[in-house]
C-alpha cells in the first residue's frame, strides 16, 4: 500500500492478526516512538484521506464543506484517541482494565513445555553413584531423547534421588515420561478387579481411552481379552504410577454402576409403531426420558429392544415402550390386499421412505413381504378407521409408476447415451424420477417412472432412435483374430485413421472373446467405405507370409545403423514390411519379415544383398611384413597408408611400434583386400630383396607342421633368417604354403618344410629335454650353426622355447624315433658338458679393450648371450696388462675365445674411409630419425660417422694472426688446394675396406637429385594451397621436396628434389595436378557467368522469404549466387545472379515467376485499435503466423512511435486480402470487449492515491497528520512536530546520543 502526503511517498508494509471472535487487524509500524501499534481493520475502510486528516465519516463532509479548507481546532483528535496507551503492568481495583491494546489480542501460548519428574533413591533401577553420567542410565536417556524427540536434563538431588527436566512438545514430553518411568525406575505390579461389562469403557474406542490413561499414570496396563472369564487387570509401573491408574480404572466402573441395561422383547411388527415415522417417536422418547434407545432396524430379523442410561430414566423408557406396544396391540387391527409383486418397490419406495410417508400420514404400518419371497400379500397393521386411508396411499403409490420400452437396435444404444452419458444426461436431468435401463445384447429399452414423465421420456427416446436409424448404418465383417492387432496397427495408428477419415467407430473384439467379427457403425456412406477399407486389409493380411532370415549377429547392429538410419531406409523403401531383429540378449542369428507375399520377398532379396556386401566387405587377410618395412608402408606423416586405404577402400591395421608382431591386417573386400595386400608386399619387394614362393605340402599335415601354438613352424622362420611362412585357411582343403623372404632364406626354408612334411608322412615321434634358458644360444650357435649339425647327423628337427613360452627350459625335438633318440643324445652330451665350467686365458692388444668395454660392455653383453653366458673379464683401465679370463662351460668358452679373435682380427684389419657428400644433403641421406644410415650400419657392418654441421654465417676469427710468405710463427704452412673437399661435406666410415666400399655406394646412392618441371605460374598458388596444405601433401605422398619460386620471379619452373626412384612419381603427379586445376580453371569461367534483373526493392524480403527460405531453395535447386542490392547502392532494385548461363537464366525466370505473382497482389491499410495488436500478433508472432499461413497473406504492423500506431497493412490477393480484413476486424471486436473489461477492473483496483492527491489539490497542500494534545505543545505555546530524521529524537539503536530534555521526559534505556 502507498501513503501519500503533499510531500512524500512512504512504503508500508501490512501485516494481520486475528483475535478470539476471528476479527482482523492489521499491526505495522508508525512514525512514532518504538511502538508497534494494532488497527482495527474497520479504521482502514475509511477512506486513506480521512485517516490521515484525522476525520469520522460524519466530519468529512463539514471540513471539505469549509470557506478555505481549514480544519477546525476541536475537529481533530486527541494524542491519546490516535496513539492509546499501553496498559499498566498493576491491575485496577475493578479488575484488569481493559483498552484497545488488552480488549481483542489474544495472548500466545508457547508449544514447548518443561516437566520435571523425581525418581527417589529406592525406586532407581540403575543406582551405581560412581557412574552417574555414563554407562546404561546415560545409554538409556540417549535412546529416549532419539525415541520421542523430548529433551532430557538429568541431575541428582541430595538424597541421592534423580530428577529429571524433559522437555519438548506435550506428546513427546508425555511419551519420555511414559519411558523414563518403565525404563530408568523400578517397576511393581497391581491388578484391580471391575466387572467385565465394564472392560470395554476402560479400552475405550478404538483403545484410545487406554492410551489416553496409560501415558497420563505412565503405567502399563493390560485388560483380559473379551474370552477370558478374569475380570482382573493387572497394571504395573511406578508406585506412583499404580495407584493413579487404579484409581482412574475404579472412577470409571464407578461411573458405569450407575448405568443400567434394559432389554425388552417386542413383536418385529409393532417396531414401527414404537419408533414412528422416520424415528420421530423414538427420538422424543429419548429426549423425554434421557436414556439410550436401540430399535433394530427392519432389515435386522430381531424383537430384542435393548434401553440404556440411568436406572431412573431407563424405567421410564421402558414403561412408555410397553405403553405403546400394550395400545398398539389392543387397537390395532390388520388387513391384507394382493399388489403385484413388480409393484412393491414403488410402495417401499427409495430407501424405504414410501412406508414411512404412509405412516406419518395415517399411522398406518405397511408390511411388505420380503424380495427372495413369491408372495405378493401387502399387510397393512393399524387403527381400523385409517386402514382405508392407507389402503388409497398403498394403491396411488403401486399405481403411480409404471414401465415401458422403447424398440432400438442393441448396436445404436451407446449413440443414444451419447459421449460420456452426455445425450441420456440432458434427459434424466429433465425428468429424474424416470429411469432408464439399457440391456446388452436386447433390442428395446427399458423406461420405469411416472407415468406422465415415462411418457414424455418414451417419446424423446423414440425420436433420438428414429433419427439415428434414418441417418446411421451398421455393418458386421468377418475377420480372423491373428489379423485383428495388424488391422488396429500400432498405438492404434490403423483403426483411428480408418475412424477419422470415414467418420465411424469401429469396434473389433478383444482376444479374450475370440470373436471373428468386427462391427463398423456412423454413417452409411462412410460405413461402406470403412468395410472396404478393412476388407482389404484383412485379404492383404491373409496373403501376408513371414520369413525367417538367418543373418549373422555381428552384422545386426550395421544393418540397423546409428540410431536406427540404415533400418529405417529399409523400412521407408518396404513400408509393408514389417522388419523385427531378435534381442542382442539372446544372442540370435533369426531377422524375422512380415508383409505382403511378394514384398516380403524383395525386402528379403535386398537385404541378402546388404548382408552380403558386408560379408564380403568383412573380409580380412593378415600381410607379414618385415618390422623394419613397417615404416617405409606407412610413409612420410602416413601418406603412403593412407593412399593405399582410399585407392583400395580397405581398413589397414598395423601393429603397435612397441610389439613384436609383423602382422599387417587388411579388412574389406576380398578383391580390395588383395589389391591392397599385393602393393604392400611390393613395398616390401622393393625395399628388399624379397621373393615369394610357393610349396605345396597336403592340407592333412599342415597342423602337425605348425605345432602347438605354432611354436614348430615359429622355429623354422626363426631358423630360416625370419622368413614368413603363410598357410591356407584350416578346413580350406588348398595345399600350398606361401613362403617370402630373402631368396636364400626362402630356399633353405622350402628344403626344411619339405623334409619336415616327408618326415611327418613317414613317421613323427616327439621327445623333450631341458637346458637352462642362458645355453640356448650356444646350443643354436651362430646363424644356427650347431642345431644345424645336429639336424643334418640325425634328421631331427629342434625346437627352443620364444620369449612368449611360459617354461623357458623346455626343448622339443620332433622327428623319426630314431632321429630323435640321436638328437637327444647329442644334446644331452652338449648340455652336460656346458655345466662343466672351466676358465681360460686369452691376449688381447690394450688398444683394442675399449671396443669391448664401451657402451656399458655391451659387445660382452652380447657374447655372454650368444655363448651360454660366459664371464669375459678385462683388465682395469689403465693397465698395460693383455691378460682377459674367460669363464663357463667349456665348450662355450672356446667359441666366445674365437670370437672374439675375429672381432679383433677385423679391429686390426680396420680402415677409414672418407666419402665426400655435400652437407645439405646429410639429412635427406640420413633419412627419419637416422634409419636409413642405421640401416646401412647394420647392412654393412660398418660404424658411419657425420661431420659437424658448418654455420655459414660464422667469421674467421678476429685475432687470426696475418701470414706472411706462408709463414706463421716460425713454420711454414702448406698452401690450401680450393679443390679439396670441406670438412663438413666429408662422412666418415670405419670397418673392413670391402665393407665400407659397399657402404658409401649406398650413401651414394641416396643422395637425392632435382629435376625441373614446368607450370603454369597462374597455377602455382592453387598447387601450394590454403597455407601451405596443397604441396606438403604432395611431398608426403611422393617422399620429395617440392620447390615452387617465389612469386616475383613469375617463373614456370617447380624444382622436385628426391630419391631418383621417387621422382618420376613426383612429376607424374604434380602433371596431373596441373590437369585438374586447369579443369578447375575452366569451369571456374563457365560459372562466372553474370546476369541482372530489375525488381521493385518492396518485392525484395518477399523474394527473400522467412529467414531466407525462398531465396535459399533457388539457390540450391539453380546451384547459383544470388545478390541484393546493399542500403547504400545506387541501383536499389537491381538483383544479381551468378553461376552457369543455363543455370542463371532458370534462376532469373523463377524470381521474375515470383514478382509476377507478388504484382497481382493488392495492398490494403486498415485501422485496428492499437491496444489489441499485441494480442493479435501473439506470444513469439504465433498469432500473425497463423493468419497469415491461414489466409496466404502479408500482414505489417506499425512499429513503436509509428505516426499512426493503429494503421495495419494486408497484402495478398485481392478475395484473401477481403478474408483477412473481415477476420482481423472480428478479433479486434472481441479483444476489445476485453480491453475495456479490464480497464474497468483496473479503475477499481487503483491505488487511492490518486484520488488523495485530487482531494489535496483542491483543499491546498496538506499539513501531514496533525492531533491535538500532543506532548510536544505545552499549554498555549505549540512546539514544531518531532524531527523524525533527528538521532536525538529517534535515535539508533546503539548510538551514544548527548541526554537532551524534552516535553516527553527523561529518557529511559
Amino acid at each position: 500500500m502507498t501513503y501519500l502526503d503533499g510531500r512524500r511517498e512512504h512504503k508500508r508494509s501490512k501485516s494481520w492478526q486475528a483475535d478470539g471472535n476471528f476479527h482482523l487487524y492489521r499491526t505495522d509500524y508508525l512514525v512514532t516512538d518504538h511502538l508497534a501499534v494494532a488497527h482495527s481493520d474497520s479504521v482502514f475502510s475509511e477512506s486513506f484521506n480521512e485517516h490521515r486528516s484525522g476525520l469520522l465519516p460524519e466530519q468529512k463532509g463539514a471540513a471539505v464543506a469549509g470557506p478555505s479548507g481549514v480544519e477546525e481546532e476541536d475537529a481533530l483528535p486527541t494524542y491519546k484517541d490516535a496513539f492509546p496507551p499501553l496498559p499498566e503492568k498493576a491491575a485496577s481495583p475493578e479488575g484488569t482494565q481493559e483498552t484497545v491494546w488488552t480488549s481483542k489480542i489474544r495472548p500466545l501460548k508457547s508449544s514447548i513445555i518443561t516437566q520435571v519428574f523425581h525418581v527417589p533413591l529406592e525406586e532407581r533401577k540403575y543406582k551405581d553413584i560412581n557412574q552417574f553420567g555414563e554407562g546404561d542410565q546415560a545409554k538409556v536417556c540417549v535412546d529416549i531423547m532419539n525415541r520421542t524427540g523430548a529433551h532430557l536434563e538429568l541431575s541428582l538431588a541430595k538424597d541421592q534421588g534423580l530428577s529429571i527436566m524433559v522437555s519438548g512438545k506435550l506428546d513427546a514430553v508425555m511419551k519420555a515420561r511414559k519411558e523414563i518411568v518403565s525404563r530408568l525406575q523400578t517397576q511393581a505390579t497391581t491388578s484391580v478387579a471391575i466387572p467385565k461389562e465394564h472392560h470395554r469403557f476402560v479400552i475405550g474406542k478404538s483403545g484410545e481411552k487406554l492410551q489416553e490413561l496409560e501415558l497420563k499414570t505412565a503405567t502399563k496396563i493390560q485388560i483380559p481379552r473379551p474370552d477370558d472369564p478374569s475380570n482382573q487387570i493387572k497394571i504395573s509401573g511406578t508406585k506412583e504410577g499404580l495407584e493413579k491408574a487404579k484409581h482412574e480404572i475404579l472412577l470409571i466402573s464407578a461411573e458405569q454402576d450407575k448405568r443400567a441395561v434394559e432389554r425388552v422383547n417386542i413383536d418385529k411388527v409393532y417396531h414401527p409403531f414404537l419408533t414412528g415415522a422416520y424415528n420421530k417417536l423414538v427420538g422424543e422418547l429419548m429426549q423425554e426420558t434421557g436414556a439410550r434407545i436401540n430399535v433394530p432396524p427392519p432389515s435386522v430379523n430381531k424383537t430384542e429392544i435393548v434401553i440404556t442410561g440411568e436406572k431412573e430414566q431407563v424405567a421410564l423408557a421402558v414403561a412408555a415402550i410397553k405403553k405403546i406396544y400394550e395400545d398398539k396391540k389392543k387397537n390395532a387391527t390388520t388387513i391384507a390386499v394382493e399388489v403385484k409383486k413388480s409393484q412393491h418397490k414403488y410402495v417401499i419406495g427409495p430407501k424405504g421412505n414410501t412406508l414411512q410417508e404412509i405412516l406419518d400420514k395415517t399411522g398406518v404400518s405397511v408390511e411388505i413381504p420380503p424380495s427372495d419371497s413369491s408372495s405378493e400379500t401387502v399387510i397393512l397393521r393399524g387403527e381400523p378407521d385409517r386402514l382405508g386411508q392407507a389402503l388409497t396411499e398403498v394403491y396411488a403409490k403401486a399405481n403411480s409408476y409404471t414401465i415401458s420400452s422403447v424398440s432400438a437396435p442393441s448396436w445404436l444404444h451407446r449413440f443414444i447415451i451419447g459421449k460420456k452419458g452426455q445425450n441420456l444426461a440432458k434427459i434424466t436431468q429433465q425428468w429424474p424420477k424416470v429411469h432408464i435401463e439399457f440391456t446388452e445384447g436386447e433390442e428395446r429399452i427399458t423406461l420405469e417412472g411416472p407415468t406422465k414423465d415415462v411418457q414424455m421420456v418414451q417419446s424423446q427416446i423414440q425420436d433420438i432412435v428414429t433419427d439415428l436409424i434414418s441417418r446411421m448404418d451398421y455393418a458386421e465383417i468377418s475377420v480372423d483374430p491373428k489379423f485383428h492387432r495388424h488391422l488396429i496397427g500400432k498405438g492404434g495408428g490403423n483403426i483411428n485413421r480408418i475412424k477419422e477419415l470415414h467418420k465411424v467407430t469401429v469396434r473389433i473384439p478383444p482376444d479374450n472373446e475370440k470373436s471373428n467379427l468386427i462391427r463398423i457403425e456412423g454413417d452409411p456412406q462412410g460405413v461402406l467405405e470403412a468395410k472396404k477399407e478393412l476388407l482389404e486389409l484383412a485379404s492383404r493380411m491373409e496373403n501376408e507370409r513371414t520369413k525367417d532370415l538367418i543373418i549373422e549377429q555381428r552384422f545386426h547392429r550395421a544393418i540397423i545403423g546409428q540410431k536406427g538410419e540404415k533400418i529405417k531406409e529399409v523400412r521407408d523403401k518396404f513400408p509393408d514390411v514389417i522388419i523385427n531383429f531378435p534381442d542382442p540378449a539372446q544372442k540370435s542369428d533369426i531377422v524375422q519379415l512380415r508383409g505382403p507375399r511378394t514384398e516380403v520377398e524383395k525386402c528379403a532379396k535386398f537385404m541378402q544383398k546388404i548382408v552380403a556386401e558386408m560379408v564380403e566387405n568383412s573380409f580380412s587377410v593378415s600381410v607379414p611384413i618385415f618390422k623394419q618395412f613397417h615404416r617405409n608402408i606407412i610413409g612420410k606423416g602416413g601418406s603412403n597408408i593412407k593412399k593405399i586405404r582410399e585407392e583400395t577402400t580397405t581398413k589397414i591395421d598395423l601393429p603397435a611400434e612397441n610389439s613384436n608382431s609383423e602382422m599387417i591386417i587388411i579388412t574389406g573386400k576380398k578383391a580390395n583386400c588383395e589389391a591392397a595386400r599385393n602393393r604392400i608386399l611390393a613395398i616390401q619387394k622393393e625395399l628388399a630383396n624379397i621373393t615369394e614362393m610357393e610349396v605345396s605340402i597336403p592340407s592333412k599335415l599342415h597342423n602337425s607342421l605348425i605345432g602347438t601354438k605354432g611354436r614348430l613352424v615359429r622355429a623354422i622362420m626363426e631358423e630360416c633368417g625370419g622368413v614368413h611362412i603363410h598357410f591356407p585357411s584350416e578346413g580350406s582343403g588348398i595345399d600350398k604354403v606361401t613362403i617370402r623372404g630373402p631368396v636364400e632364406d626362402v630356399e633353405k626354408a622350402k628344403q626344411q618344410l619339405l623334409g619336415l612334411a616327408e618326415e611327418k608322412q613317414i613317421k613323427s615321434h616327439t621327445a623333450e629335454l631341458r637346458a637352462k634358458p642362458e645355453y640356448h644360444k650356444f646350443l643354436i650357435g651362430k646363424g644356427g650353426g650347431n642345431i644345424r649339425k645336429v639336424r643334418d647327423s640325425t634328421g631331427a628337427r629342434i625346437i627352443f622355447p620364444t620369449a612368449e613360452d611360459k617354461d623357458q627350459e623346455l626343448i622339443t625335438v620332433v622327428g623319426t624315433e630314431e632321429a630323435v633318440r640321436e638328437a637327444q643324445k647329442e644334446l644331452e652330451h652338449l648340455i652336460k658338458s656346458l655345466d662343466n665350467v672351466v676358465e681360460d686365458t686369452m691376449s688381447v692388444d690394450p688398444k683394442h679393450h675399449r671396443y669391448f668395454v664401451s657402451r656399458r660392455g655391451q659387445v660382452l653383453r652380447d657374447l655372454a648371450d650368444e655363448y651360454g653366458g660366459v664371464m669375459v673379464s678385462f683388465p682395469r683401465t689403465g693397465s698395460q696388462s693383455e691378460k682377459v679370463t674367460l669363464k663357463g662351460a667349456k665348450e662355450c668358452v672356446e667359441a666366445a675365445k674365437k670370437r672374439m679373435q675375429e672381432i679383433v682380427e677385423d679391429l686390426d684389419a680396420q680402415v677409414t674411409m672418407e666419402c665426400v657428400i655435400t652437407q645439405k644433403f646429410h639429412r635427406s641421406i640420413m633419412g627419419p630419425k637416422g634409419s636409413r644410415i642405421q640401416q646401412i650400419t647394420r647392412d654393412h657392418n660398418v660404424q658411419i660417422k657425420f661431420p659437424e654441421r658448418e654455420d655459414p654465417q660464422a667469421a674467421p676469427p678476429a685475432d687470426a694472426p696475418v701470414q706472411e710468405n706462408g709463414e706463421a710463427n716460425g713454420e711454414v704452412k702448406e698452401p690450401v688446394d680450393p679443390n679439396a673437399p670441406k670438412k663438413c661435406d666429408v662422412i666418415v666410415i670405419s670397418g673392413r675396406k670391402e665393407r665400407c666400399e659397399a657402404a658409401i655406394e649406398a650413401l651414394k646412392s641416396l643422395v637425392p637429385l632435382t629435376i625441373e618441371v614446368e607450370v603454369p605460374f597462374e597455377l602455382h598458388r592453387y598447387i601450394i594451397g590454403q597455407k601451405g596444405s596443397g604441396i606438403r601433401k604432395m611431398m608426403d605422398e611422393f617422399e620429395v621436396n617440392i620447390q615452387v619460386p617465389a612469386p616475383e620471379l613469375q617463373s614456370d619452373q617447380i624444382a622436385i628434389t628426391g630419391l631418383a626412384d621417387h621422382l618420376d612419381r613426383a612429376r607424374e603427379g604434380l602433371l596431373e595436378r596441373v590437369k585438374e586445376l586447369q579443369a578447375e580453371q575452366e569451369d571456374r569461367a563457365l560459372r562466372s557467368f553474370k546476369l541482372t534483373i530489375t525488381v521493385d526493392p518492396k518485392y525484395h524480403p518477399k523474394i527473400i522469404g522467412r529467414k531466407g527460405a525462398i531465396i535459399t531453395t533457388i539457390r540450391t535447386e539453380h546451384d547459383v549466387n544470388i545478390q541484393f542490392p546493399e542500403k547504400n547502392d545506387e541501383n536499389q532494385d537491381q538483383i544479381t545472379i551468378t553461376g552457369y548461363e543455363h543455370k542463371a537464366i532458370a534462376a532469373r525466370d523463377a524470381i521474375q515467376a515470383i514478382v509476377d505473382e507478388l504484382e497481382d497482389m493488392i495492398s490494403e491499410d486498415i485501422s485496428l485499435d492499437n491496444r489489441v495488436h499485441a494480442r493479435i500478433i501473439g506470444a513469439r508472432g504465433k498469432g500473425i503466423r497463423k493468419i497469415m499461413d491461414e489466409f496466404k497473406v502479408d500482414l505489417r504492423f506499425p512499429q513503436s512511435g509509428a505516426a499512426d500506431p493503429k494503421r495495419v497493412t494486408v497484402t495478398g490477393r485481392p478475395e484473401l486480402v477481403d478474408e483477412a480484413i473481415d477476420h482481423l476486424l472480428n478479433l479486434e471486436e472481441e479483444y476489445l470487449a476485453d480491453v475495456v473489461e479490464n480497464e474497468a477492473k483496473m479503475a477499481y483496483m487503483r491505488p487511492p492515491g490518486g484520488s488523495v492527491a485530487a482531494g489535496d489539490e483542491q483543499r491546498g497542500p496538506s499539513k501531514g497528520f496533525v492531533v491535538r494534545e500532543a506532548p510536544w505543545t505545552t499549554g498555549n505555546e505549540k512546539a514544531p512536530a518531532p524531527d523524525m530524521s533527528s538521532s536525538e529524537d529517534f535515535p539508533s539503536f546503539g548510538a551514544p546520543v548527548a541526554t537532551k530534555t524534552s516535553p516527553w521526559g527523561p529518557k529511559r534505556f
